[in-house]
């Protein structure tokens, strides 16, 4: 799945993502974020020719269960999954090169 733009509608449970086979990237962070809004073609540009990358755009904040089993405290945060198991993690990238870096971990 390539770059998807949404936040999911609900965010799946840790138990779903563990078990998820594969890469993935989950991106956590805010609609009205502007930290995430300036990080985001820099997102897009690093997933757009990772067919076999899965995205998962959540949306994060108080009380969301997912993102603070991550413990996740900047937006946006990127965690990078190889078979549910985190290989590599970017806060607030700047630079295309660091997500390119990450993307390297999922090989």
């Amino acid at each position: 799945m390539p770059y998807h733009a949404q936040h999911l509608a609900e965010a799946p449970t840790r138990d779903a993502v563990d078990q998820m086979q594969g890469a993935t990237v989950l991106e956590f962070g805010a609609p009205w974020c502007t930290h995430c809004q300036r990080a985001q073609p820099l997102i897009e540009e690093a997933l757009k020719d990772q067919a076999g990358v899965q995205h998962l755009k959540v949306e994060d904040g108080p009380g969301r269960p997912l993102g603070r089993s991550y413990r996740v405290k900047l937006w946006p945060t990127l965690i990078f999954l190889k078979n549910g198991q985190e290989v590599a993690r970017l806060v607030r990238p700047q630079a295309q090169q660091e997500l390119t870096d990450a993307m390297r971990a999922l090989a």
